[in-house]
């Protein structure tokens, strides 16, 4: 390599980094200032701990002692849960993965302006088919996988181009589409699970019969499957897509200026569907890792009205802390996986409500989409402007 081209690089890496510090800063004091505040609530909840503080003068090491027991003891066995062991990442992965694509295919539609509040929908039915290939059909290993993980991603899809579609062609608001959608996707899985064809023969509760082994996704420690694999290559595509194709740069220019990219020759409309579609196909994806994934026993798990959770709500938190880029969302679903599994762990060792991994989620994002409240917190990072629905679309608002 040439003088040239390294000192080319070096000037590139550096135009970057003044470009997007204080984004990744803000996201960074956002996790600190919220875990500060989580050991605020531990500290006032516990009423041993926080009886300490009448004595604070008299006795500070009582009171700061006791609160530093409490809140290290509690953060300790979230670390050890998250990340303290194979066992461990591996749940953590498992958790994350879902996260992940959720999150990819709601931050791939705000990239391109829209808020795909459907991922929900489109996730269950992205279990719903995949579970339906996985327990219906007899096929060799590897080629029933395959064909189940299509099968939801094109479900998904689907879904999601309906959306796309109907934006483009009618002008109807995305987020209320989305929204309807996932109550007649929820419907229909409720209503599916009491037909023959879903539900296990023998029981007349909504659960269907599981997905033979062959569809399953491989598992290492009971908890670490392929899931994870598919949910890293699904963002490294997103990555592609968005940074290396002519089609990403359509969805950047429409999401950045959609007057501006029809006057230059874009299609709106296309690029509408298309981003709607392949969202739905990355939550559907995130429907998938739930149908074909196992259980804690590692056994497969069947489809149930409740199987995928809230994912596609948590994805909108996941892409909005990731500020809707690939590297971001992946980064931001290992720490929300992580937060879920060591909440367990956190419960057990410092009888830490499990919900507080909840308040800890829910501040992190409050002060992600409040940059303005961190800089005034923070002053060192007041810099330029950044709108809050910035941190939506990637800083493309």
């Amino acid at each position: 390599m040439s003088t040239a081209e390294r000192t080319a690089g070096r000037s590139a890496f550096a135009e970057y980094v003044s470009r997007h510090w204080r984004d990744w800063a803000i996201t960074v004091a956002a996790f600190v200032l919220a875990m500060l505040i989580g050991a605020i609530l531990m500290v006032v909840a516990d009423p041993q701990v926080s009886a300490n503080f009448a004595y604070l003068f008299t006795a500070p090491q009582l009171a700061l002692g006791g609160a530093w027991a409490k809140v290290s003891s509690a953060y300790g066995a979230l670390v050890v849960g998250a990340v303290g062991s194979p066992q461990a990442l591996a749940l953590t992965s498992s958790k994350a993965a879902p996260l992940i694509c959720a999150g990819l295919g709601v931050g791939l539609a705000f990239r391109a302006g829209l808020f795909n509040i459907g991922a929900q929908g489109q996730a269950i039915w992205g279990a719903l088919t995949a579970a339906y290939i996985g327990f219906t059909f007899e096929l060799p290993y590897g080629l029933h996988l395959v064909l189940a993980v299509l099968g939801g991603m094109a479900a998904g899809a689907v879904w999601g181009g309906i959306v796309g579609w109907l934006k483009a062609k009618t002008g109807a608001h995305e987020v209320i589409v989305t929204i309807m959608m996932n109550y007649i996707a929820s419907g229909m899985l409720a209503y599916l699970l009491t037909t023959a064809a879903f539900r296990r023969p023998g029981r007349e509760d909504p659960i269907s019969p599981e997905v033979h082994p062959t569809a399953a996704l491989p598992s290492i420690f009971g908890q670490f499957h392929f899931g994870f694999i598919l949910a890293l290559a699904a963002a490294a595509g997103v990555w592609w897509l968005l940074e290396r194709s002519t089609t990403g740069f359509s969805i950047r220019a429409v999401g950045a200026n959609p007057n501006a990219a029809s006057t230059a020759g874009m299609s709106v409309a296309a690029t509408t569907t298309i981003t709607m579609t392949c969202a739905g196909a990355l939550a559907g994806l995130a429907g998938i890792q739930f149908a074909l994934g196992p259980s804690a026993n590692g056994a497969p798990v069947p489809l149930t009205l409740g199987l995928v959770g809230t994912v596609g709500f948590d994805a909108i938190t996941v892409a909005l802390l990731g500020r809707s880029r690939p590297v971001g969302i992946v980064l931001a679903g290992l720490l929300f996986g992580g937060l879920d599994a060591g909440g367990l762990a956190m419960q057990s060792v410092a009888q830490t409500p499990l919900t507080l991994t909840m308040v800890l989620q829910a501040v992190v994002v409050l002060f992600v989409a409040a940059p303005a409240l961190v800089a005034t917190i923070l002053p060192f990072l007041k810099g330029r402007k950044l709108k809050p629905a910035a941190a939506l679309t990637g800083g493309q608002a």
